[in-house]
């Protein structure tokens, strides 16, 4: 356990606020357990008043209680008349009997209090969707009924919690001490999500300035009552992860006595969150989890590096264009901290270059590259933490850039069949805004681009047929070469129609617009710095899955035949390719291991075999859509182009990735892998 909630000198108790609804037993069990994986000892959750009174709302909460209370330092926030009792027919009405919530109040301590030492009294009451105002515009309605409850949660020997106003507003809470309910408060809550919500960029001062004022207040009523944050978010619908850290590690600074960040897990795109809001984007991405389970960069951080860790990876906000008049131009790398992308930034690094690296860092495990590089290069490397989409961040990164990579990207086939919108916003769109950007901005700067092989399709149309190898063309040249650049394209599945469609843009930007562009279609790429998930990165994840001891998933008969290509050899061909510019501008080639290295999936399951000393466990499942039996990369028109050729035999680039991962996850000692030119085997012409 990482001890992400653990008390700091200077910041905030740490906690997570997460809405559960009724029936959602599985999802509070995946909660609870990634909540502790990250080291958080608090939570804040809602009991709603009017739920607990519909159909089995009592029973839920029956269970619901004892078990959060049970597993952790739990802050229950009671809101939410039941309508029945409502003076407007709505959950955001005062009751029509104001002593009502007290009694509620009172019977939640009877049943339930053993599991918890606070009690949070309502939720952001001077928002119109919490608490309705407008038939009680001097919160006359609000301060008697959570008053009357205040009084009696601190008279049973409880700890009571006014429930924070959002946006904040000192005003109000000047009013809740004149009437008297700050005296009978332990704490008082404060919300903020700077950067998500528009009503805050009028409003938002900061966390130092409202606390400030929040406190000047509470000298005057109740100065011994503590201030927390019960609400502090930021929303990734703009895929801004980095952002989401950044205003997390702001709100840790805050000088408040206890911080509940909001939330764990994003909310199901198919759930009405807000009356009158359900199409707003921001409600659906204020967690640090994904809607599918997939962790964000903040609970990554928080899982490996405690809440006070970040510094390591999360740089300054960037000053680059002053220093541009003094250093070299830079070479932007955009996915920079990706697999491909770190080994080239170091490649380019350790030639002399100047870098900036462009990633959103989105990907698990990417921060670690970042942080490899940062440890390796120090100054000489330049970090922009946005996405490719932002078309501000990335106008600013191209101009006064010497040359640019774009290897962002959405990776994986399975994920565009899932989320066909955010693999083409990702893979279409943000290259075009990367390709204006340079048209507009720096016309004369080059641009190389990373494409797939997946842009021939399927290779239906070919006859294959088994071969003691695995599966083969019929086609004798087809056999001999493999797939060259003069077949017709042919793009299926989501990803490699939005990769298709980037690709293309990429070409014609250099026939139309005369932009200095070339593109790399590339085969199965593997090595050193990849951690490979089932969805994308095989080799690597072969390998890790066997090292780890767990089976390796195989996704049709094993047969399917790839070209695969050491990283190193990858990046050559980036970094020739930008060297002859010029000459190849407007063209694309393809770029793996040929023929030579081409091999089954169950040969390199074999060979991982070998190197870990037992033969893996194996799980079987039906093909994937769009997953090709054969597919080799016919390389000769960059061997003559550019004079490139891979370097690597495919069994001695797998034991260089296997002293890698051993060395990087500690699964046991590791010899590093030779990788000089003259101390590897050289791969047949």
């Amino acid at each position: 356990m990482s001890g992400a909630a653990s008390a700091i000198a200077g910041q905030p108790a740490l906690g997570f606020v997460e809405w559960f609804r009724p029936g959602e037993h599985r999802r509070v069990e995946a909660a609870i357990t990634g909540l502790q994986a990250a080291g958080v000892t608090r939570l804040r959750s809602h009991l709603s008043w009017a739920e607990y009174h519909g159909d089995g709302g009592g029973d839920w909460y029956d269970w619901l209680i004892p078990r959060l209370g049970r597993n952790f330092d739990f802050l229950p926030c009671i809101h939410y008349t039941p309508p029945s009792l409502s003076r407007t027919g709505a959950s955001s009405g005062a009751p029509r009997v104001l002593k009502d919530y007290a009694d509620f109040v009172d019977g939640v301590l009877t049943r339930y209090g053993e599991h918890f030492r606070d009690v949070e009294l309502w939720n952001e009451p001077n928002n119109l969707l919490d608490w309705d105002w407008r038939v009680d515009h001097d919160w006359s309605l609000f301060c008697e009924m959570v008053g009357n409850a205040a009084y009696w949660v601190q008279h049973r020997g409880w700890r009571a919690v006014l429930g924070g106003p959002s946006p904040f507003d000192p005003h109000w809470l000047e009013l809740m001490g004149e009437r008297g309910v700050l005296g009978v408060v332990s704490a008082v809550g404060l919300h903020g999500f700077p950067g998500t919500w528009d009503s805050e960029v009028g409003t938002w001062r900061g966390y130092d300035t409202h606390i400030a004022e929040a406190r000047a207040i509470l000298e005057r009523h109740n100065p011994d009552c503590e201030i927390w944050i019960t609400e502090a978010g930021y929303s990734t619908w703009r895929e801004d992860e980095a952002e989401q850290v950044r205003r997390f590690a702001e709100a840790r600074e805050a000088p408040a006595d206890r911080l509940y960040w909001y939330g764990w897990q994003d909310v199901p795109r198919d759930v009405p969150v807000q009356e009158g809001l359900y199409f707003d984007p921001r409600h659906y991405h204020l967690g640090v989890t994904r809607e599918d389970g997939r962790p964000k960069l903040l609970r990554r951080l928080l899982e490996t590096e405690g809440s006070t860790g970040f510094n390591t990876v999360m740089p300054e906000a960037p000053t680059a264009r002053p220093l541009r008049a003094v250093h070299p131009a830079p070479v932007v790398v955009f996915g920079g901290a990706g697999f491909i992308g770190a080994n080239l930034c170091d490649r380019l690094l350790g030639d002399g270059q100047r870098v900036l690296l462009f990633d959103s860092l989105g990907r698990p495990g990417v921060e670690r590259n970042l942080r490899w590089l940062q440890e390796r290069h120090g100054a000489a490397l330049e970090t922009r933490l946005s996405d490719i989409r932002d078309e501000a961040a990335v106008s600013s990164a191209v101009t006064g850039a010497k040359a640019c990579f774009h290897l962002a990207a959405q990776v994986a086939v399975t994920d565009s069949l899932v989320d066909p919108l955010h693999d083409f916003a990702v893979n279409a769109q943000g290259t075009l805004t990367i390709l204006e950007a340079l048209r507009i901005r720096a016309p004369e700067t080059p641009l190389v681009f990373a494409s797939t092989n997946k842009v021939y399709g399927s290779l239906a149309s070919l006859d294959m047929e088994q071969t003691e190898n695995g599966w083969a063309p019929a086609n004798g040249l087809l056999r001999r070469y493999g797939v060259s650049e003069t077949r017709p394209l042919d793009f299926c599945t989501p990803y490699g129609c939005s990769k298709g469609t980037a690709d293309q843009y990429v070409l014609d930007y250099a026939h139309s617009f005369g932009l200095r562009t070339a593109v790399l279609r590339m085969s199965c790429i593997f090595g050193p710095r990849q951690f490979g998930t089932e969805d994308q990165g095989w080799v690597a994840h072969f390998l890790l899955k066997a090292l780890r001891g767990e089976p390796i998933t195989v996704f049709g008969d094993g047969q399917q035949v790839r070209d695969i290509l050491h990283v190193a050899d990858a990046v050559d061909a980036y970094c020739r390719v930008l060297g002859a510019i010029d000459s190849v501008s407007g063209q694309a080639f393809n770029l793996g291991g040929g023929p030579a290295n081409a091999v089954s999936l169950a040969t390199v399951i074999a060979e991982i075999g070998t190197l870990i000393g037992r033969p893996p466990a194996l799980h079987h499942q039906d093909w994937r859509a769009g997953d090709q039996p054969w597919f080799v990369a016919d390389t000769r028109a960059l061997q003559k182009a550019l004079g490139w050729r891979a370097t690597f035999d495919w069994r001695d680039g797998l034991r260089d990735l296997h002293g890698w991962a051993r060395r990087e996850f500690g699964h046991g000692p590791a010899t590093p892998v030779a990788v000089g030119a003259s101390e590897r085997r050289r791969v047949s012409a």
